[in-house]
């Protein structure tokens, strides 16, 4: 099982948006069978085997047991991942352009550059896979807390300078066995993470 998955196919998103195979996704982070499901959801155990297959076929939930139980066999299903990213890859008729209109000021913008930088690493991720290879990335995350507007302004003018000299001292157009990497750097607010459910 994968920690996170991106899914990059429409009806695959579609079948993961379905609140009762969100919910199905959501249980089978352990092994289950649609006997055990049917128990904790409240479904007959025939809905949740169409929920099930319909997951399966798009590569959402894996068989990883069969038990013989008397005249039937069950089936032990599994989640892909523990946790998936819908890629606007899925939408590709509407999927944000970061080139329309850039602002580094505007939230909207931050949102494309973002579903951007989702679509291209699933994409990335998906090629390494099949080609059995790792994917070499390197993301920094952080919090940090300002006192006023201005200092905030000032953090991004200090932090635009850096990360401008460090790609101009590490940059070789001239490379001929150079790979391009993008860089994001992004500053927003926290939003406050909600308390698990049962605390």
């Amino acid at each position: 099982m994968f920690p996170v998955a991106v899914i990059e196919d429409a009806a695959a998103a579609e079948v993961s948006l379905d609140p009762v195979r969100a919910r199905l996704l959501a249980e089978l982070a352990e092994p289950a069978s649609a006997t055990m499901l049917a128990a904790r959801v409240g479904l007959p155990r025939q809905k949740v085997n169409y929920h099930l297959r319909a997951l399966e076929s798009h590569g959402l939930v894996e068989l990883v047991e069969e038990r013989r139980k008397g005249n039937v066999t069950e089936r032990m299903m599994r989640a892909t991942a523990a946790s998936y990213v819908i890629s606007p890859t899925a939408l590709a008729a509407v999927q944000p352009d970061p080139a329309r209109s850039p602002d580094r000021l505007s939230a909207r913008w931050l949102l494309a550059v973002a579903g951007r930088l989702v679509r291209d690493v699933g994409l990335l991720i998906t090629g390494a896979a099949k080609a059995k290879q790792r994917v070499a990335t390197f993301a920094l995350d952080g919090e940090v807390r300002f006192a006023s507007a201005a200092d905030r302004a000032a953090f991004a003018e200090e932090l635009t300078a850096a990360v401008t000299t460090l790609v101009g001292k590490y940059h070789d157009e001239t490379a001929e066995k150079g790979r391009n990497h993008r860089v994001v750097v992004a500053v927003h607010p926290s939003v406050p993470e909600e308390p698990a459910h049962g605390a």
